[in-house]
């Protein structure tokens, strides 16, 4: 048996109405668009009476919020009839007007008008932009109510989507109270800003617009928009070093004598798309280093010249990069990478290895809550710690994971479809001694009968999939295999529902039997401020 890991943190128990009452509405509305369209005709909406029960599109309600929903929308009901409205923005206890925007099956999404009366749990938001920019959506809700609207969404999910039932007496065991972030602010260890040749303005600083160079944007996407750039001096979610990058080069790449230009994603003109900025540590000295990486639509390294010294000045800077992106689209990744200044990766420490981190390196973004997180992989791993085990890595990236729990097994087989990331989990075994491990590129949503003989039984499996979750291929594969334990690690609690209701209950409709008993169920708030939530899941074969 794996030992359960435990936290000594209270159940973030709401005081509120709004969460004792959570209603199954509010969750599957928006775990709609990660699972299925079908799942609509699970929601709880009263069934109408007349046809004025459904608002239309362009009507104005007075609504309330009444909680948050998964993707971090609120959840609201229209007056007398109980209809459901999403909103963008809302929190619990707003009272707001809001717009219809659209209709969707049996709801409806609104625009906020007006606010009439504030949230519960108000704070003021440290960050100037956090009124318009996408990043950070609940930067003016307490952490503690954070915290507590996503542990209530995780059991909703898993409930209502994995079918768990709460009234099962083992279920307040398996469900652990959320693991809140210490860090709230400068925790990402990586940024993502694009170039744009109009500055998005809020409707009210409309009349504050510049034509010109004066009027380029260096920023984040306007939320919705993906040709919209609101222009950003600092974010408060990465480190320091790099807002001290993002101010200088902000200063002077305006500068008509320097000769850039943005990117017009309309006409396809321009060379600056993206600005990305990745934050590692020395191993020698443990003091942030940093990684600039200009995306550009051509190879003009004589333009960006000026950049480059200007910011090579800053001490923290050990690399700065140029990536080379021809296509049409808004991928910061390269299809060439040029060298400007000093290495090619930076270095981060993570469970007392070391991961060199090139340009398009994955690499947890939440380096801090990483080492929690892992920690927590490996007490479900449950693992003997006498080199006897086999693990097989699914979804293995960077090989982050597998490489952190190679010191206590016989050997890790790691499978990843991206190219670079297999290479640089061989580059990264390498790097700390490691030899076994082996990194397989594969695409595990194609898998064929053959799947599974190039490894011996595993003892474990780690599954660490994206937000779509595990291909049904998968499951039907680690239904046949039965190893003794299973550690599903997801970063979309909607998908990871669905996959747990696969592996645990089975699917009727297949005639697929599920084989497994999940143990364990811990939510880990990665990224505090916006709406995702990490799960860490043991499953143990029945």
């Amino acid at each position: 048996m794996a030992t359960v890991p435990t936290y000594g943190l209270r159940r973030l128990n709401s005081g509120r109405p709004w969460m004792q009452n959570f209603r199954r509405s509010s969750i599957l509305s928006s775990a709609i668009p990660a699972i299925q369209d079908s799942e609509e005709s699970q929601f709880d909406s009263p069934k109408p009476k007349t046809q004025s029960y459904f608002p239309k599109r362009g009507q104005t309600l007075e609504l309330v919020c009444e909680s948050l929903a998964f993707k971090g929308k609120g959840v609201c009901k229209v007056a007398d009839t109980g209809f459901v409205v999403l909103c963008d923005r809302a929190l619990p206890g707003e009272r707001f007007v809001g717009r219809v925007t659209r209709k969707k099956g049996n709801y409806a999404e609104v625009t906020k008008v007006e606010t009439i009366s504030p949230h519960w749990d108000i704070v003021d938001a440290p960050c100037e932009y956090a009124p318009n920019c996408g990043g950070c959506k609940t930067q003016n809700l307490s952490y503690e109510a954070q915290v507590r609207a996503k542990e209530q969404q995780v059991q909703e999910l898993v409930i209502h989507v994995g079918k768990f039932s709460d009234k099962d007496p083992e279920f307040s065991s398996i469900l652990k109270p959320i693991v809140p972030c210490d860090i709230q602010f400068h925790y990402r260890n990586k940024m993502e800003f694009s170039f744009a040749t109009q500055k998005w303005l809020p409707r009210e600083l409309l009349h504050e617009k510049e034509d010109g160079a004066s009027g380029y944007a260096l920023g984040l996407h306007a939320p919705g928009f993906f040709d919209k750039v609101l222009n950003v001096n600092k974010c408060l979610l990465q480190s320091e070093p790099a807002n001290t990058v993002l101010a200088a080069i902000q200063e002077c790449w305006r500068d008509p004598q320097f000769g850039l230009s943005p990117y017009d994603v309309h006409s396809h003109d321009g060379f600056l798309k993206h600005l990305v900025l990745r934050t590692g540590r020395d191993i020698k000295t443990g003091l942030p280093e940093l990684m600039v990486n200009f995306v550009t639509s051509s190879y003009k390294p004589e333009l960006l010249k000026p950049l480059v010294e200007k910011i090579s000045a800053i001490p923290e800077v050990v690399s700065i990069v140029n990536n080379i992106n021809t296509s049409v689209g808004s991928t910061s990744v390269g299809e060439q990478e040029y060298i400007l200044h000093g290495k090619s990766a930076i270095t981060e420490i993570l469970r007392g290895l070391t991961f060199q981190i090139s340009a398009n390196s994955f690499f947890q973004t939440n380096t801090h809550q990483a080492e929690v997180l892992y920690k927590l992989i490996e007490d479900c791993a449950g693992l003997r710690g006498d080199g006897s085990e086999i693990v097989l890595d699914l979804f293995c990236g960077t090989g982050t994971i597998g490489l952190t729990l190679s010191r206590r097994v016989r050997h890790v087989y790691g499978y990843e479809v991206v190219a670079q990331a297999v290479s640089d989990a061989r580059r990264n075994a390498k790097l700390n001694s490691i030899c076994n491990a082996t990194f397989v590129e594969g695409d595990l949503n194609k898998i064929g009968e053959n799947f599974g003989k190039d490894f011996p039984k595993p003892d474990v499996v780690i599954s660490d999939p994206n937000r779509p979750g595990m291909h049904m291929k998968l499951i039907k594969f680690l239904l046949k295999l039965k190893v003794p334990r299973i550690v599903y690690v997801s970063c979309n609690p909607a998908t990871c529902a669905r996959d747990l209701d696969y592996l645990c209950h089975g699917v009727v409709e297949q005639n697929i039997e599920g084989c497994y008993k999940l143990k364990s169920l811990q939510p880990v708030d990665m990224f505090p401020h916006t709406p995702h939530i990490e799960c860490v899941c043991l499953l143990e074969l029945r």
